[in-house]
């Protein structure tokens, strides 16, 4: 699937590869909790531990080639499955074996929580998003039972380029779609598919969203001067889907995307809560929960979240563990917990920024 010298390229850039067709990378968050500088996104909207979470893809091929990835475009593309199929249990097995390997070094760091250390080689959450496509993976519902078997929590990412996947897809704890561009013009350009049909795909994608009965979420990767225009076309979209959640994120100018996008392309956290208002404004079933400026993401979510005044956006993984494990159906509002930190903090990081080069100057 990769040849020799992009398999080289990556591993210089530390991901591991596991068997033919999976790779794992440790997500920067986990280092960053470990070495007590922060934690992920995910940690606060849903309340995942950043330093015991895997970060892992089932196929390291894709059928888009995104502007805002950070992928090359010498990475694998195709339209469906080739090659080898990997057995699931392998794939969890060297995934976690690999991922542990990656972290060895942090237990020597002067900055390391050790108890932080000790915790994080219990891995509990998997975020199936490093790179490729992990849904295409033929046997990915058997994957999905393993890890949930494991007691580990599932976070899935998809591009939404594949309506019968989704439509397929089992139990995942929570399930992500990429929503792109507000109009199929936008959406070609943004992240050029191979599909001819791909507006068509990425609407079956949004409407079989709207049937899953797992927790599903809608991703917007903002990109400043492409995408970030016709809210109320987002909105439609998202309304087709109906998610419980949508994250508005600001795209990272980071990898090889730079040789595509420019710096200016990367908004700044108020322009990303500006435009998340924009959409809101057309989505009167959802409100903005809570934000994480470091990583420039807001989290609206339906207002059925919102018991007793409170929001309870975040999950309580033992019970989804133990309902899905015992091929209970799975109910959203059965493992739900409050979410400690709510509303906008009204921090103007373009301002911020501007002070610090200031004063370093």
């Amino acid at each position: 699937m990769l040849n020799p010298d992009i398999k080289k390229q990556m591993e210089n850039q530390a991901y591991r590869f596991v068997g033919n067709h999976s790779a794992v990378k440790t997500c920067g968050w986990t280092k960053k909790m470990i070495k007590q500088e922060g934690s992920c996104y995910k940690q606060q909207f849903y309340g995942i531990m950043s330093h015991q979470c895997l970060q892992m893809t089932t196929s390291l091929s894709c059928g888009n080639r995104c502007v805002f990835c950070w992928r090359g475009y010498k990475a694998p593309v195709t339209k469906e499955w080739i090659g080898e199929i990997d057995d699931p249990q392998i794939i969890i097995d060297g995934s976690i074996k690999a991922h542990l390997k990656l972290l060895e070094g942090y237990k020597g760091n002067s900055k390391t929580d050790q108890l932080l250390f000790k915790e994080s080689k219990e891995v509990r959450h998997v975020a199936l998003s490093l790179t490729g496509e992990p849904i295409t993976y033929p046997r990915i519902n058997e994957l999905l039972d393993l890890f949930h078997k494991n007691n580990i929590s599932t976070f899935l990412v998809t591009n939404s380029q594949y309506p019968e996947e989704i439509k397929n897809l089992g139990n995942v704890t929570q399930l992500y779609c990429s929503l792109d561009a507000p109009n199929k013009e936008l959406l070609k350009k943004v992240d050029v598919p191979l599909f001819t049909d791909y507006w068509e795909r990425s609407q079956q994608s949004l409407e079989e969203l709207s049937k899953k009965k797992c927790r599903t979420c809608i991703r917007i990767t903002l990109i400043a001067k492409l995408n970030d225009v016709e809210p109320e076309n987002y909105a439609r979209q998202i309304i087709l889907a109906s998610p419980d959640f949508v994250e508005v994120k600001s795209y990272m100018f980071v990898g090889e995307s730079k040789l595509r996008l420019n710096l200016e392309n990367m908004p700044w956290h108020e322009d990303v809560v500006a435009f998340s208002k924009k959409i809101l404004a057309h989505l009167p079933e959802y409100d903005i929960v809570t934000e994480h400026i470091p990583s420039r993401v807001v989290l609206l979510a339906k207002k059925k979240f919102f018991k007793n005044n409170k929001w309870h956006t975040w999950i309580n993984f033992n019970q989804y563990l133990e309902l899905v494990n015992s091929k209970k159906e799975v109910i959203t509002e059965d493992y739900l917990l409050l979410t400690p930190i709510t509303g906008l903090s009204g921090r103007n990081t373009r301002e911020e920024a501007g002070k610090l080069k200031n004063k370093k100057n």
